[in-house]
């Protein structure tokens, strides 16, 4: 009779491929592939009349592979529980126990924050019990993210279309995209205008020096007037140095990186999505096979919020700096502050081995991999080095009354940016030529330049999640997939990077902030994941968070419910005919919006873009203006004559052309409505006719 073996459960195949390397033939490694249990699809899975009570299910093909598991189970001697070091992860375990009708004395949870030797036979030494307080907290997320899901999603299917959906953190992210979108409308560009002198200091040196003011006071440069004012002040005179002020200054390195910064970086970076971030992250926690050590996981646990590190790992960093850098490298172990919000549950993400260096090891990772990698092994390292050290200098120049100003740095230790030096590339050398109280400097260049102030920008997914983030919306796993739905769902489309939003994606914005206001809303979702944070730490009972949400939700949707019904929805009748059957063609809303459709569907299936006529003629032909949409469903103005007619516009032309340069006027603004110029070098802006109001 053969002896019993241990069996660890993982999450992914990936990672017990892993794990078998460092545990041996006393162990048998399974994965669970994810979810065993969750909530049924077809209804809401939670008894609300008895203190919501959840209904958990075997997930649709689950079957096969649970039947494994207990088969596996039987033969075991113990199991250990190896999911993830997380919320879902703990919950993960806690279903494996039910599914597999396992008990404590068998069963016991291990966790590892990075997939080393060391720290998983660590783990099976610290084998502990299901902590309940995860488990619940992801309990309650799951029921509140649910009952927002399946209540509020049927509105949107009453007032626009099946297959639309809300959730508690996607609607807050769509929101704040068409709110940006809206305060972009609404901007007014200013104008201000700034002077740039450069000057001689010597035969071949200059210093580049910028307009500050009048004597110590500063002043601003509002028009061309204020401009010439200042020129004819200065011509033909010389600029002397008033004061030069010598000094330093440091710069901190950066923390190392937690989820959402990862995101970020690898965003701005690497122009990785995070869904794409995250997939490689992944992959380079759970295994990667290297050369000559077989597979190893490179990186700590992907999904956390805390810019902690542990002491084994600085001495780790530090032998690494050491040896490759020198004793100027090396500092006391730096201990950066996380954030109050932070669960703060595991280390920030990092190198599990510093000496695995991303160059030495290139040949075994694919491209993105490497990248991405290297990225979390540079940030690592320069976190755990000095700051870098800079001689500064600045003056204050005279001429003609005004005051200039110039300045400039000089790196003189490079400390941590010998290592990572991602923001600073960019930067122009700064150093200016030796300058001493009293020198005359030789004007050789006085270049005004006018301005006009810009809209704040469109969210990118790095602003998006670090917005999230700061105000406290969502958590380290849910900014991918948030992300992910609202593009899935065409709420917004991603053009160069940045969000904009659809017509389909404000109708939405608008039923939901009309409706459900009072939960879909920042301080709301943010005060949400704090209840959940109090259900990790045990200071508040799981099903205490539905109490006190599900009330508040109810009457919403009563109220709601009452607008809905008292609102026929019928399809708009339209007077363009079906040239197949000879119905009138209707309105309908699709994944990108509206469209025509036939009504004698589902005998006649002709469908055609809906353009409407705005009324307006073409600045450029005097063709019909119509409204179109992209190929990803964003809203645009264009003449009925094209490709003949070039006209493209993202706001809706006058029918006019400006009266200063000539290029075409276009209605900004949704509430203080205006005429504005489409040359931004222009700037010219006039009140908007009044009839435009009613747009």
């Amino acid at each position: 009779m053969s002896a019993k073996k241990n069996l660890v459960i993982v999450e992914s195949p990936a990672k017990a491929k892993t794990l078998k390397k460092f545990l041996g033939s006393n162990y048998k490694i399974e994965a669970s592939v994810g979810h065993v249990r969750d909530l049924p699809k077809s209804e809401l899975g939670i008894d609300v009349e008895h203190d919501f009570e959840p209904k958990y299910i075997t997930i649709r093909g689950k079957g096969e592979l649970l039947a494994k598991l207990r088969k596996e189970v039987k033969s075991a001697d113990k199991v250990y529980l190896a999911t993830d070091p997380d919320r879902e992860g703990e919950a993960i375990s806690w279903h494996l126990m039910y599914a597999l009708k396992l008990d404590d004395k068998k069963a016991r949870r291990i966790t590892f924050n990075e997939i080393t030797k060391n720290a998983v036979k660590k783990s099976i030494k610290e084998a502990r019990d299901i902590d309940m307080n995860l488990v619940n907290a992801q309990q309650a997320r799951r029921e509140v993210d649910r009952i927002v899901g399946y209540k509020i999603s049927p509105f949107l299917w009453k007032k626009v279309k099946k297959g639309l959906s809300a959730g508690r953190v996607q609607s807050v992210a769509l929101s704040l995209i068409c709110d940006r979108e809206e305060e972009i409308d609404n901007f007014i560009p200013k104008e201000y205008w700034t002077i740039d002198a450069e000057l001689l200091a010597d035969k071949d040196k200059t210093v580049k020096a910028k307009f500050y003011g009048e004597g110590k006071k500063k002043l601003e440069l509002n028009n061309k007037e204020e401009v010439d004012k200042v020129l004819a002040a200065v011509e033909g005179k010389d600029f002397i140095v008033a004061s030069v002020k010598r000094g330093s200054r440091v710069k901190n390195p950066v923390p190392p990186f937690t989820t959402s910064t990862m995101q970020q970086e690898a965003s701005k970076l690497l122009g990785f999505a995070a869904q794409k971030t995250m997939r490689i992250a992944q992959q380079l926690y759970e295994g990667v096979d290297i050369q000559g050590e077989g597979t190893v996981g490179l990186v700590s646990y992907i999904r956390t919020d805390s810019v902690r590190i542990a002491d084994e790992a600085y001495e780790d960093a530090k032998t690494y700096i050491l040896s490759r850098y020198g004793e100027n490298y090396v500092r006391e172990k730096r201990q950066y502050t996380t954030d109050k919000r932070a669960q703060d549950a595991h280390e920030a993400i990092r190198p599990t081995l510093a000496s695995r260096v991303p160059d030495d090891i290139k040949e075994s990772l694919s491209r993105d991999q490497y990248r991405l990698y290297k990225l979390i092994w540079e940030r690592f390292i320069a976190s755990q080095m000095p700051q870098a050290q800079y001689t500064t200098i600045s003056a204050n120049i005279e001429s003609g009354g005004y005051t200039f100003r110039a300045s400039g740095s000089t790196l003189v230790f490079d400390g941590y940016l010998s290592v990572y030096k991602k923001n600073e590339e960019k930067e122009e050398d700064s150093s200016m030529p030796q300058i001493m109280d009293g020198d005359i400097l030789k004007p050789k260049d006085v270049i005004p330049q006018q301005h006009f102030t810009q809209p704040p920008s469109r969210y990118t997914e790095a602003m998006l999640i670090k917005t999230l983030e700061e105000i406290g919306v969502g958590r380290p796993s849910t900014y991918a997939p948030t992300i992910t739905t609202i593009q899935a769902r065409n709420y917004v489309t991603k053009e160069d990077k940045l969000f904009y939003t659809t017509e389909l994606g404000e109708v939405v914005n608008n039923i939901i902030t009309k409706n459900f206001g009072e939960i879909i809303n920042t301080d709301f979702t943010a005060d949400m994941e704090s209840a959940l944070d109090k259900v990790e730490s045990g200071e508040l009972e799981w099903k205490q968070v539905l109490r006190d949400f599900y009330p508040l939700l109810k009457d919403l949707i009563d109220k709601a419910e009452n607008n809905v019904e008292n609102v026929k929805i019928e399809d708009e009748v339209t007077d363009v005919i079906c040239e197949e059957c000879g119905r009138h063609m209707v309105i309908k809303y699709g994944r990108y919006g509206k469209f025509l459709a036939c009504p004698g569907f589902p005998e006649c299936r002709n469908t055609k873009p809906l353009y409407e006529d705005t009324g307006v003629k073409c600045p450029l032909c005097g063709g019909k203006v119509y409204i179109k949409k992209t190929k990803k469903g964003r809203k645009y103005y264009g003449c009925e004559n094209y490709p003949e007619c070039s006209l493209m516009l993202w706001d809706k032309p006058t029918g006019e052309k400006c009266p200063k340069c000539g290029s075409v006027l276009v209605i900004k603004g949704t509430k203080n409505k205006r005429v504005a110029c489409t040359n931004a070098e222009c700037g010219y802006t006039a009140e908007a006719p009044a009839e435009e109001d009613k747009d």
